[in-house]
């Protein structure tokens, strides 16, 4: 009889979103209190965008947990591409909060209101933006070394977040100094196009992984050079296709061996590519389609 299996070990990138909701509760909960202190619409602009900051990191979280799980007899490529979804939401979570924020902001547009003791509010709200530009830090370094679409698109709607904060401090600080209330709820507009600018990159983006867009014109240069050092045996590659989904780097092409070329041979070079391959791309799916020397399209990688 065998004992209880060990529960999954959660994964790095899932601990950092775990992480990120602890502090986007955090950051949301000072940003509220900086509202009300001084009543400031733009100081309220930027507190619903850290309630889009608190449902994007659970929805990282879950994103996450799917995307670990192992390929299956019905995801035989893997699950990675969940991360995707989650930075496709985000992106969604992002245009409410802009359309939001626009909706308070336009009747004080209407009727400007004073905006009442400033300093204290204003102390909590920087204290908040240092908090997330610490945090956005880390999930930017961390993200880029895991290569989690959903950690950086969290990573780089904090730190839209940060740049937005600073701009509501100077606003804020600007009407109350110049005595022109007016300064508030233009703010506020200004953060909700901000807000909206960045929701429709990251929709972007994560859109391109989901419809298989390939790799950069840098990172399909470096693929190529690959090949045509470590390709010695074969004659030529050609076909290159490639994808991501999510964290994994799928890399095809055909490659063409001389026809009286054992199948040792050819199997020795494909290892040897895709050795080199996956220790540039660490994880690379790579598939290599052995032809014979009649096959040559004379184009693509020639090796030589």
């Amino acid at each position: 009889m065998t004992g209880p299996s060990a529960p999954p070990q959660t994964s790095p990138a899932t601990r950092l979103a775990l992480g990120s909701v602890v502090v986007a509760v955090v950051v949301l909960g000072l940003k509220f209190v900086a509202y009300g202190l001084t009543g400031s619409v733009a100081l309220y602009s930027d507190a619903l965008e850290s309630i889009i900051n608190v449902a994007a990191a659970v929805a990282a979280v879950i994103a996450l947990r799917v995307a670990a799980r192992p390929a299956d007899a019905g995801h035989p490529y893997g699950h990675t591409k969940a991360e995707y979804f989650s930075a496709v939401a985000e992106g969604v979570l992002i245009v409410l909060a802009a359309v939001s924020i626009a909706r308070e902001a336009w009747p004080v547009l209407l009727n400007p209101r004073p905006v009442d003791a400033p300093f204290a509010g204003l102390a909590v709200n920087l204290g908040a933006s240092v908090l997330n530009a610490l945090w956005a830090s880390v999930l930017l370094r961390q993200g880029r070394a895991l290569r989690s679409p959903a950690l950086l698109a969290d990573g780089r709607h904090v730190l839209s977040d940060v740049v937005t904060s600073v701009g509501v401090l100077i606003g804020v600080l600007a009407a109350r100094f110049t005595g022109l209330p007016v300064l508030d709820p233009l703010l506020a507009l200004l953060v909700a196009l901000n807000i909206l600018y960045s929701g429709w990159h990251l929709v972007r983006d994560s859109v391109g992984g989901l419809m298989d867009a390939a790799v950069d014109a840098q990172t399909e240069g470096r693929i190529r050079a690959l090949l045509s050092e470590h390709g010695e045996g074969a004659l030529e590659m050609h076909d290159l296709r490639t994808r991501h989904a999510g964290r994994v780097t799928f890399i095809e092409f055909h490659m063409v061996v001389p026809g009286d070329m054992t199948v040792s041979g050819a199997h020795a070079i494909c290892d040897r590519l895709e050795d080199a391959l996956r220790a540039e791309m660490p994880g690379a799916n790579v598939t290599i389609h052995v032809e014979p020397q009649e096959q040559a399209k004379h184009h693509g990688v020639l090796v030589l």
